[in-house]
């Protein structure tokens, strides 16, 4: 008979990975809701065209992707901005603003498969519409932040890369390069930590080689790390632009140090995410240690919903991937042994003694406990042993004796200890125990 196996980049999740995952949604979804989000979900399927609107063509080989039995050109979900811009902007007059939204949803995309990237995986997304200004770069930042430290993680372990691809533009136009080879510039920056000189070629080979002293220029800025740094450039070069923009740089570090994150933010011109949709301030979250790839990414992205043909509406948002993500908290020892265990296990004797505990064991679930019990006739010794390794930490038991006298045996398989309970009081006596009454 044929074995099946698994898709390549697909994953199932056994019910302990699936208590892995859980808790990171539980973290991320509890952090969201103390700032204010709400949160939605979308289909999993969509018009192929709301992705190549938003990338262009060349998104599709990336893409599960195919012809539906209504003759329809749809795609698995690679990603969420899409999907949530075309849901904001269908209702955008009805939304109170700023429209605060977050959602936990899983993705598919045909890509190579490496260390923390697979073909189909989950993320945290949040997203902010209808604030123009630093103030919901401020809030999202603020929340990233949060949905790392929920964890355990600190300033030792991640950090926060903050870049503007707006004042990318303005100084590439300080320098005298019109918008299409400033782009292109900055699709070589985007490249060049990873291929050095190399990332500037595609220019060279469109546009011509670069001035040695302009590529010393865009490598110098590219290499920025401080605000200090940032101020004697723009000073350098002067331009209302470069000016007005290094306010909001101002502003908007000046309000991440008054909430105590300016140690897991560092300015970092290096980022300018390849996107070509994000129109301003963008970053990025990574490992202290450079082992893993990006855990978070994001950034403002004001023409996208008038793109996709609604009204214009700023934007900003980011995203938070789960394989990456669980692979440093694994690597930090911070993922939690998260054992399923029963509040209560049941002990029983005979026939007549099951019928009794059922009617027990369904008023202990009716009102939230957990409660496991044999479903066949064991030896009192098995289930015992059976009770112990449970992990549960009350042990109810049924026997001949306790049934004649109208009780059941309740046992604290911590201390060891028991005594018997008026069947009609059980309940009670097992909710004094779990809130610290008994």
């Amino acid at each position: 008979m044929a074995s099946f196996q698994t898709l390549p980049g697909f994953r199932e999740f056994y019910p302990d990975a699936l208590a892995r995952r859980n808790h990171l949604f539980r973290l991320w979804r509890q952090t969201a809701h103390t700032f204010g989000f709400a949160e939605y979900d979308a289909p999993v399927l969509e018009p192929l065209e709301l992705y190549k609107t938003k990338s262009g063509d060349e998104i599709e080989g990336q893409l599960f992707s195919f012809t539906d039995k209504g003759g329809r050109e749809v795609a698995l979900r690679p990603e969420m901005t899409p999907t949530v811009c075309r849901l904001v902007g269908e209702r955008a007059n009805a939304l109170k603003r700023p429209i605060k939204w977050f959602s936990i949803a899983e993705f598919y995309r045909y890509e190579r498969m490496q260390k923390g990237r697979g073909r189909c995986f989950f993320q945290f997304n949040a997203d902010i519409f209808g604030e123009p200004g630093i103030e919901a770069e401020t809030e999202l930042i603020a929340l990233l932040a949060q949905n790392l430290c929920a964890f355990g993680l600190t300033e030792q372990d991640f950090y926060i890369r903050l870049s503007d691809r707006n004042l990318w533009f303005f100084f590439l136009e300080a320098l005298g390069f019109d918008d299409a080879r400033s782009r292109s510039l900055l699709t070589a920056v985007d490249r060049f930590e990873k291929l050095g000189d190399d990332a500037f070629k595609p220019d060279a080979e469109q546009y011509g080689a670069l001035e040695p002293s302009k590529q010393a220029q865009i490598l110098a800025f590219l290499g920025i790390r401080s605000l200090s740094a940032l101020e004697a450039q723009v000073s350098s070069l002067g331009g209302d632009k470069l000016r007005a923009r290094l306010d909001d740089w101002r502003r908007l570090l000046r309000n991440l140090e008054a909430m105590g994150l300016s140690r897991l933010v560092e300015v970092d011109l290096g980022v300018v995410r390849g996107l070509a949709y994000y129109t301003g301030f963008v970053f990025e979250a990574f490992d202290r240690k450079g082992e893993l790839r990006a855990l978070a990414g994001g950034g403002r992205y004001d023409n996208l919903v008038g793109k996709l043909g609604y009204a214009e509406l700023p934007a900003v948002g980011f995203a938070i991937g789960d394989m990456t993500f669980a692979l440093l908290l694994e690597q930090r020892g911070l993922m939690p042994n998260l054992v399923q265990a029963p509040d209560v296990y049941v002990v029983i004797g005979g026939p007549a003694e099951r019928l009794a505990a059922f009617g027990d064991i369904q008023a202990l679930r009716a009102a939230g406990y957990r409660v496991d019990y044999p479903m066949k006739e064991l030896a009192f010794g098995k289930q015992f042993k059976a009770a112990a390794e449970s992990g549960a930490k009350l042990a109810l038991i049924y026997g001949t004796d306790e049934l004649a006298k109208g009780v059941v045996k309740v046992r604290d398989l911590g201390e060891r200890s028991e005594r018997e309970v008026p069947a009609a009081q059980l309940l009670a006596e097992v909710r004094a125990f779990f809130t610290g009454g008994a």
